[in-house]
């Protein structure tokens, strides 16, 4: 995969790569930044939904699928860049998240059926929110969520 370089962010962001670097000393730095509020969101989702005493699977999905699609943008700048992915553990935390809200739609201790049908349907959602990006959100939500739910076997 080819890098976003400094200067085309720059572009896009319609600043000189002297002003970006006057706030990013790095391309990692950037990334970084901008991944850093993701996963702490993301975190707080999971461990939001873990301290549930109710557990309904269209809810979690439609929370799931929500945190995603609003950190879109975000994801499609930084999926060139796979090592800094790696290095932040992002790759690492949203698999994990995956099995956490896992075991909250099939508790501690799901099947390996349970446990990929919640891969599928959680990893699914997330795709959704980057393959169809002219969809409404309203009508992508619906159906991914639809999706997700028959994925689940729900």
């Amino acid at each position: 995969m080819q890098r976003t370089s400094l200067q085309d962010i720059a572009d896009k962001l319609g600043i000189t790569k002297p002003a970006l670097y006057y706030h990013f000393s790095s391309r990692e730095e950037l990334v970084r930044s901008i991944l850093m509020p993701l996963i702490e969101e993301g975190e707080r989702f999971v461990a939001d939904q873990e301290g549930r005493d109710d557990a309904d699977a269209r809810e979690l999905l439609e929370g799931y699928f929500d945190f995603f699609y609003r950190h879109r943008q975000d994801l499609m700048l930084v999926l060139s860049e796979w090592t800094m992915l790696t290095d932040l553990g992002l790759i690492d935390k949203v698999l994990a998240w995956h099995g956490r809200l896992g075991k909250r739609m099939f508790g501690p201790r799901p099947t390996l059926a349970q446990a990929t049908r919640a891969v599928v349907a959680l990893g699914g959602l997330q795709d959704c929110c980057l393959q169809f990006p002219d969809t409404p959100q309203r009508q992508l939500r619906e159906k991914s969520v639809d999706a997700a739910l028959a994925a689940l076997g729900a």
